[in-house]
């Protein structure tokens, strides 16, 4: 029997496709091919046919996908309280793989319902009040989310009081599933059920909205958004398995030309005592979208972000070909640097990317004074132990200097309080293998975890003072 799989993502460019011998815990080959979007099928076969293999030994391998083409998961998420259950069904979001579009609190209003109508997300997370807490809330967007004009897949997480009366609100073209509470009291975070709920919407009723299931004659199915994926080879990773130890806790962060996603694993309590924790409980497995911080068609709001003059600096650049140059790489994001000036500017991004991505996802410390005196207040996660940082994306791994990238996530000098990896050890994702062993992790944990460390440790950064 072939202990041959192969393992498919098929991206918004390319799609790449890795074979593995599962006995052997190996790779035996990759490829890749540029996704054709009118029938991804078609960039699909190319891609597979790349690996080199016979028609036969295709056909025998079992083949797992997948998939952020066609602009990946798009979902909008409603809460009640911003800082409570909106933010945990924006947590449940991202760590499904998805790119949330908005995130709504309190009672939805026209406008809102015009705003959700025009950004024409594919799924809507509808959560709102604790478990025999508000059903007010819930109850009044569920009505006002049943009026859109388009019917959208409604995944509800809300008070499980009112879960069967919420979906009765929605006309039956709405597609509703139920899933546990994200917040069911509070304080309390449960948002893992809610991410299943929604890989499983997506199996069923995205994949085919969006054509990919023209790729289903080829592959076994798309069984994830590629984030997602990534994201359960970080928790492998971090984690282990039944016979590996993990290596834990980690931060995995991917630059693309679009977005910054950053990925952390690890429960982030505070590392040093007499630290206070304010603020909603973070989830182990965390993950955030920076979607104005990519080096392409992002550049322009990160060039905002970051300042002009920053990275003037950085490339001894005059500010007007800074901007030029950003201005170049937004229109045509397909531009790949010709010089050793211009691959140095795509470095300079990239690492401006990493450092404000990171800033956004770690948690700070800030200090509180009290009636007993000052008090040290932690809000997010506390990553300033974590040990291992994983760097994935086209221009880290294509750069010539990929560490001096990825060192924007550790320690700046700048930011004190900010609780981001103080002496981590670099790695780079050099064989795109991420996504893949995310898939494989699914199946043949013990294989995926096997691939992923030998693959990880063999492009270990080390850096010039090591």
């Amino acid at each position: 029997m072939s202990t041959m799989m192969i393992l498919v993502d098929i991206g918004s460019t390319f799609t790449k496709v890795t074979a593995v011998d599962t006995g052997q815990a190996s790779i035996l080959a990759q490829s890749s091919a540029p996704t054709t979007i009118q029938d991804v099928s078609m960039g699909l076969h190319t891609a597979l046919w790349g690996l080199g293999f016979s028609e036969e030994e295709l056909q025998q391998a079992r083949k797992l996908a997948c998939s952020s083409a066609a602009g990946g998961l798009r979902m909008v998420a409603i809460g009640l309280v911003q800082d409570l259950t909106a933010k945990a069904a924006k947590l449940a979001a991202l760590g499904a793989g998805a790119r949330v579009l908005n995130t709504y609190s309190f009672q939805l209003t026209e406008a809102d319902r015009e705003e959700i109508a025009e950004l024409k997300p594919d799924i809507i997370l509808l959560a709102g009040g604790t478990d025999g807490g508000n059903t007010e809330n819930i109850l009044h967007n569920a009505k006002v989310l049943a009026s859109l004009p388009d019917p959208v897949p409604v995944v509800i997480a809300g008070n499980r009081s009112v879960a069967s009366e919420v979906a009765s609100c929605f006309p039956e073209a709405f597609s509703t599933y139920i899933a546990p509470n994200v917040m069911p009291q509070i304080g309390k975070l449960q948002v893992d059920p809610a991410r299943e709920v929604i890989r499983k919407v997506f199996m069923e009723k995205i994949i085919h909205a969006k054509g990919l299931d023209k790729a289903e004659r080829w592959i076994d199915g798309i069984f994830m958004p590629t984030p997602a994926a990534v994201l359960h080879a970080g928790q492998l990773l971090s984690q282990g398995t039944a016979k590996q130890k993990g290596w834990g806790d980690l931060l995995i962060v991917d630059v693309g030309g679009a977005t910054t996603d950053v990925h952390s694993l690890g429960r982030g309590l505070p590392t040093q005592a007499g630290v206070v924790v304010r603020g909603l409980p973070e989830p182990f497995a965390k993950r955030t979208v920076e979607g104005d911080l990519g080096v392409r068609v992002s550049v322009l709001s990160l060039l905002e972000a970051v300042g002009t003059a920053v990275l003037s600096q950085e490339t001894n650049w005059p500010e007007v070909e800074v901007e030029a140059r950003a201005e170049l790489l937004h229109n045509q994001p397909d531009t790949l640097p010709q010089s050793r000036e211009e691959a140095l500017f795509d470095q300079v991004l990239a690492r401006q990317a990493v450092k404000h991505g990171v800033s956004r996802h770690v948690g700070s410390l800030s200090e509180l004074y009290t009636p007993a005196g000052l008090v040290w207040v932690q809000e997010g996660k506390d990553l300033s132990k974590v040990q291992t940082v994983i760097g994935t994306g086209g221009v880290l791994v294509k750069g010539a200097d990929p560490l001096a990238v990825l060192e924007g996530a550790g320690r700046q000098n700048d930011a004190p309080l900010e609780l981001r990896p103080q002496a981590p050890n670099y790695y780079l994702d050099g064989d795109y293998i991420m996504a893949a062993a995310g898939l494989l992790s699914r199946e043949e944990p013990e294989a995926a975890f096997t691939i992923l460390t030998n693959s990880l440790s063999s492009h270990k950064l080390v850096g010039r003072d090591q």
